[in-house]
Parts: structure tokens; sequence; C-alpha cells
């Protein structure tokens, strides 16, 4: 539910105590520290439709600006702007639509040598054993 509605911590532990409120539940939901703490170490596996034939694996990346302790510091106190950027490499099966891989870099790499560790994330069950085209979108 949390990240279904893009909803923090504590409004997910609501939402849910009210919704099983609502369908006359009486089950405990886990405190914020509880939930906290496992959020760590959980491993969500979502399955994979799959698609027939070769994969065709679209790749395309896009900046994300990261807001640094230096930026806040120059906003808030005067100076010169400092601005990180960060790159998200994403590689989508062409016929589902479904993102596949993903790896995040700096700025300066583009999506060419970024490839074979796209293709490594991508399970090898997953993969037909035509795996050898490739489209490379821009």
């Amino acid at each position: 539910m949390k990240v279904l509605f893009g909803m923090a911590l504590r409004q997910t532990t609501g939402f849910i105590e009210s919704l099983l409120r609502l369908v006359g539940l009486d089950w405990a939901v886990p405190d914020f520290s509880t939930l906290s703490r496992r959020q760590k170490s959980l491993a969500v596996n979502i399955p994979y439709r799959g698609s027939k034939g070769p994969l065709h694996l679209l790749v395309r990346s896009t900046g994300i600006k990261v807001q640094g302790e230096g930026e806040w510091h120059a906003r808030k106190h005067g100076g010169p702007k400092r601005r990180v950027w960060r790159k998200i490499h994403l590689g989508v099966d062409e016929q589902t639509l479904e993102v596949r891989a993903v790896e995040i870099t700096g700025s300066h790499i583009g999506d060419a040598p970024v490839l074979p560790d796209l293709l490594s994330r991508i399970p090898e069950s997953h993969v037909s054993t035509q795996r050898n085209l490739l489209s490379l979108s821009r």
C-alpha cells in the first residue's frame, strides 16, 4: 500500500488500520518502529509475465537531480549552487513494457557502457534462448 499510493510509512499504518476497521476486522497493525525495521530487509519479488519469442530490450536513461547538503546550504545561506545529477538506466521489455533491469550511475555514463550490467540483471530463466536481438532507443 505504501508504494502503491506513494504514502509515508506512518500514513500507510493509519490507512491500513482504517481499512481493517471498515471491513469489520479486529486485526492488530504493527507499529511504526516494527514496520520501519522490517522494511529494511524486505525483499519483494514481482513476478514477470514473460513475452513470447526473443527478448527485445529497449534501453533508455533519464537524469534525476539529487539534492545534497551543499545545495541546501547554498540555498539557505547563499553562495554557489552545486547540483548533483544521477542517471537511471532502464531496460524495458518491448512486448510487455515491463521494466526488466535498472541501473543507477553518475551523470557522465551513457547507455552503451551500462548495457552489459543491465543484461546481467535479467535472470536466465526469463530470457529466451534466442537472446540475440537488442533494440537500443535514444
